[in-house]
């Protein structure tokens, strides 16, 4: 038997920074993973995270 999708979702966060900057600390993309309620947040979500890469609080979008 199949199990239901649940309400929550698991999603990836992706730092904006990282992927335009070239000029940065060390290189790589800042990644973080959590999870959000599908039916009150439809749309992508957008967080100011702290990156390693950058050395900075950027905002992380989400990615598929």
């Amino acid at each position: 038997m199949a199990a239901k999708k649940g309400v929550r979702i698991v999603i990836t966060l992706e730092c904006t920074e990282c992927r335009t900057n070239t000029d940065k600390r060390s290189p790589g993309v800042s990644r973080y993973t959590t999870s959000k309620n599908r039916r009150n947040t439809a749309e992508r979500i957008e967080i100011k995270k702290f990156c390693p890469y950058c050395n900075a609080h950027t905002i992380h979008k989400e990615i598929k």
